[in-house]
């Protein structure tokens, strides 16, 4: 069993206290800076750049939407798939231009490519004007790399390689008052064949309940009424702590704070959803009836090659279970086309599975090789065109299920969080996840109403107000 480590208060004290240095720096050359933070990738990352934004707030930054004369640029990134990478090393090479037109611009590059070595060392030798780089497990250092940066005008790469820790009490600026990620751990011990996340992000290590009490209690408090717990694995959740406490533990847990909210979380390993997970679910109300998990494939066979730890027959009875105590579960998840060895009977397993669970919305993603991960040394007969063609079939299928259940949400009212607007029309939620657009006004927003479904298309649905 891994052992958390904990970020000494003194260790995060003194990274405040450089925030506080950085402030009185742009304050003694009368300047207020600016910083720009683009988020690539899953929700964690979305979660980090929130904390990112916080400590260039404490630094004195005001930031903006655009890289574009910002005094400092932050690169959050996502290792998942290839064409993830490819895409921020086009942007990042992009931003010479605007280190060019504003020469005393400093940018970062962060998250998940951080914590690779070839990457790091491709940074060094091909992008001169990148100033810093620090891996997710270093991101609580930033003003130590800032700092650093900006008094010695040297590049900067902090990325270490260990266990991981968890530094809490960092500042965060969140993007919605309305709706909040909150990571209760960070890393994966899963090690699946074809992912590179637990060599970037580090083991499984979880944050203490009291300290995810504690800030689900502020969000509450401050307005909030959506939280979505965030973890690699969620399901894994205390299993190093040694407390006693486990996900569905900690699920009930907040279900039980006061105030008018909504619980959902992320992602859950199949392996470890078990009944008990399903039962929390089922018994509280502030438990969105909403499930992402992911299946990979239908095919036992190459479950196992991903080293995934179940097959499809523990998945499907897993799923089965969760719908028997929750009847209007909506269920969504994530599926691979093209993996090492996927056979055309293997792709027919995987199509009868999504036939047989009737998802209501899948991921779905085309096998992309990661450079250190077993699976990007196995042989992969099939062609390109091929996997092509096997990834157009699928969506096909999963598109007319998800048109048809929508279809079915028509003439229902459900109870929906109003939570924006887009253009002349509100935008809502259900319980489910799934988005309504409908009129009505702007002082709703913030609120749980009822809201007859009145149309549907594949991917949303529209409807009315009902007066309660």
């Amino acid at each position: 069993m891994n052992q958390t480590t904990q970020i000494p208060e003194t260790a995060l004290e003194a990274q405040l206290a450089l925030c506080g240095r950085i402030a009185a720096y742009w304050q003694g050359r009368g300047k207020a800076p600016t910083a720009y933070v683009e988020t690539y990738g899953c929700q964690q990352n979305e979660a980090d750049s929130q904390r990112i934004r916080g400590l260039l707030v404490q630094c004195g930054y005001r930031i903006v939407d655009g890289a574009e004369g910002a005094d400092a640029v932050v690169m959050n990134t996502c290792a998942i798939r290839e064409h993830a990478e490819q895409r921020v090393f086009g942007n990042l090479g992009a931003l010479q231009h605007t280190k060019r037109r504003h020469p005393e611009q400093k940018i970062f590059l962060c998250g998940c490519m951080a914590g690779q070595r070839t990457v790091v060392e491709r940074l060094k030798k091909s992008y001169p004007h990148v100033d810093g780089v620090f891996d997710p497990q270093e991101l609580w250092r930033f003003p130590e790399v800032l700092d650093r940066v900006l008094t010695t005008g040297k590049r900067v790469f902090l990325s270490e390689e260990g266990p991981g820790a968890i530094a809490e009490g960092l500042p965060v600026v969140r993007d919605d008052p309305l709706k909040a990620w909150v990571s209760i751990m960070y890393g994966c011990n899963n090690f699946c064949t074809y992912c590179i996340v637990p060599y970037v992000r580090g083991r499984e290590r979880s944050r203490q309940p009291e300290e995810i009490l504690k800030e689900c209690r502020e969000l509450i408090a401050s307005g909030c009424r959506e939280i979505t717990l965030l973890g690699q694995n969620v399901n894994s959740y205390g299993k190093d702590l040694d407390r006693g406490w486990d996900f569905s533990d900690l699920l009930a847990a907040i279900a039980s704070l006061d105030g008018e909210f909504l619980i959902r979380f992320m992602t859950s390993h199949p392996r470890d959803a078990g009944k008990k997970l399903f039962d929390t679910m089922a018994a509280y109300p502030k438990i969105a009836k909403q499930l992402h998990l992911p299946f990979q494939s239908g095919s036992s066979r190459i479950l196992k090659a991903m080293n995934r730890h179940y097959d499809r027959e523990a998945y499907l009875r897993a799923v089965d279970y969760a719908r028997s105590v929750m009847p209007g579960l909506v269920l969504t998840s994530d599926v691979i086309v093209g993996f090492p060895g996927e056979t055309e009977a293997d792709f027919e397993e995987t199509l009868s599975l999504i036939s047989r669970v009737r998802y209501d919305a899948l991921f779905t993603f085309l096998f992309s090789p990661r450079p250190g991960t077993p699976a990007a040394s196995l042989p992969d007969p099939t062609p390109k065109e091929e996997k092509s063609r096997r990834f157009d079939r699928l969506c096909e299928l999963q598109n007319a299920i998800s048109e048809e259940i929508h279809r079915a949400y028509v003439g229902r009212t459900l109870t929906c969080l109003i939570d924006g607007r887009e253009k002349d029309l509100l935008t809502a939620r259900t319980e489910g996840g799934r988005l309504v657009r409908l009129e009505g006004p702007e002082d709703r927003i913030g609120s749980f109403a009822p809201v007859l479904i009145t149309g549907a298309t594949t991917w949303s649905l529209t409807g009315r107000l009902e007066e309660s």
